[in-house]
């Protein structure tokens, strides 16, 4: 039997992404660890989160007298140091430089087909907000390795969802995090059982 996958979690806020992979993993329908919860904020309700979980935390701080590398450093060293294999961006809302030992091996999920409406300060409410504006009729979420542009790194996998005529942004979000919670969780699983080729843009997921 296969290792559990071994995962950080980097977190700013509501924790409701970690929340989903714990749950899962408790379920037994995600074989993975969460070994370690990073929060760039000190009063993330995701902390609560992770500590119900016995999940170790560390909260790393983006201050103004904080190098980008030195950001970066404190963020990757303890996940070397815990041997993690895939670190998650689960609401994270800093931008951190991936060190060239973690290329394609940090996954977001933005929450939007990427790359319609993503990017700098698209986040949340906004996301969807920007979504109805535009008068879509098809939004939905998108996994994808991290680079360092704002969602912009090669796409893993992707889920349509409609919109509907009475939609607000809160119900479009509401609707869209149903299918994040199945999208991540199936990536990561998808990441543990094979092998991932990247190829420019072009992910490629092999047993």
């Amino acid at each position: 039997m296969a290792s559990p996958l071994p995962i950080a979690v980097l977190i700013s806020g509501g924790g409701t992404t970690l929340r989903n992979l714990i749950e899962r993993i408790g379920a037994g329908s995600l074989a993975g660890e969460i070994r370690l919860v990073i929060s760039s904020n000190p009063d993330a309700h995701g902390l609560v989160y992770a500590a119900e979980a016995q999940i170790p935390t560390l909260v790393v701080e983006k201050k103004k007298s904080i190098s980008p590398a030195a950001f970066s450093d404190a963020i990757f060293g303890p996940c070397r140091d815990a041997g993690i294999r895939y670190v998650v961006m689960g609401g994270f809302l800093k931008h951190v430089p991936i060190p060239p030992d973690f290329e394609n091996r940090v996954v977001n999920i933005h929450p939007s087909l990427i790359p319609a409406f993503c990017g700098l300060g698209m986040y949340g409410l906004k996301v969807h907000q920007a979504v109805l504006d535009f008068g879509a009729k098809i939004t939905g979420c998108t996994v994808h390795f991290v680079d360092n542009e704002y969602d912009h790194g090669p796409i893993i996998l992707q889920r349509p969802v409609e919109v509907r005529d009475d939609d607000t942004a809160e119900t479009l979000q509401a609707r869209v995090f149903q299918d994040e919670c199945d999208a991540l969780p199936d990536a990561l699983a998808r990441l543990a059982s094979s092998r991932a080729t990247v190829t420019g843009r072009r992910v490629v997921l092999r047993g």
